[in-house]
């Protein structure tokens, strides 16, 4: 029949690579340790091999002469063989021993590199949180900071709306204002020029009335004139009146006097 061959243990294979990826002086040593028992324990066994098979072959003889020599060798070989066979134990303990202290180092050293590979994996979390933490902290202070700007702008573009209706309003008061002033000069320009205008239509009225006025005057003057003179005859006859008539007749005649300045 032909062999089939068995495969391989994907679990050795992960042993080994356990066993490559741990580095530790301690385990280094202990695996030397074991290593050089199990060599010692092979060349000891090759030894008791040697000696039972030399006990054997001297038991079979001095069974077959019966000498005491043969005896001798038979019982001498036996002790060697014994001895070897003690020797052997001696170093299987020690290689359990070893093996034991190989998979303690090795049991610590992969201890303390899953240790280290969660310290680093610990400090790789934290480092994203903190890089997460730190990029959140930083999108929402961004936000607050574009949510102030726009508030601010807001702000600003109120006040400036309120700065340009007030200077709007003012302009319009301005304006108004202006436009009432120049209303009233326009006004006063206006009622000016009628009061001109009355003032020289009354001045050409009063030029064309003065020649009747003058007339009346001139009549009036003539008529006072008659009744002082028929007065001063009539005072004549009392010379103490005609004093006193003489008298009046100046005061007639200032009377006309300051009466012109009137009329003038």
């Amino acid at each position: 029949m032909a062999k089939v061959k068995a495969k391989k243990r994907t679990a050795a294979k992960k042993k080994s690579a356990a066993k490559q990826s741990v580095n530790s002086p301690a385990l280094k040593k202990a695996q030397a340790a074991v290593a050089k028992l199990e060599r010692e324990s092979k060349a000891i066994s090759k030894k008791a091999q040697v000696a039972r098979k030399k006990a054997v072959a001297a038991k079979k003889k001095a069974a077959k002469t019966k000498t005491a020599t043969a005896k001798k060798a038979a019982n001498q070989a036996q002790t060697s063989a014994r001895k070897v066979a003690a020797r052997v134990a001696s170093t299987n303990a020690k290689i359990r021993t070893a093996r034991a202290k190989a998979r303690a180092a090795e049991a610590a050293a992969k201890a303390k590199a899953r240790k280290a590979a969660d310290a680093r994996k610990a400090e790789a979390d934290l480092k994203k949180a903190v890089d997460a933490f730190t990029a959140n902290w930083k999108k929402k202070r961004a936000k607050d900071e574009a949510a102030k700007a726009a508030k601010q702008a807001r702000r600003e573009a109120i006040k400036a709306r309120k700065a340009a209706k007030k200077a709007a309003q003012k302009e319009r008061a301005a304006a108004k204002k202006a436009a009432a002033k120049a209303k009233a000069a326009a006004k006063k320009k206006a009622t000016r020029k009628k009061t001109t205008r009355k003032k020289t239509a009354k001045k050409k009225s009063t030029a064309k009335k003065r020649p009747v006025k003058k007339k009346a005057a001139k009549k009036k003057a003539a008529k006072k004139k008659s009744t002082v003179k028929r007065r001063a005859a009539a005072k004549k006859a009392s010379p103490k009146k005609v004093v006193k008539r003489k008298a009046a007749k100046k005061k007639v005649a200032k009377k006309k006097v300051a009466k012109k300045k009137v009329a003038k």
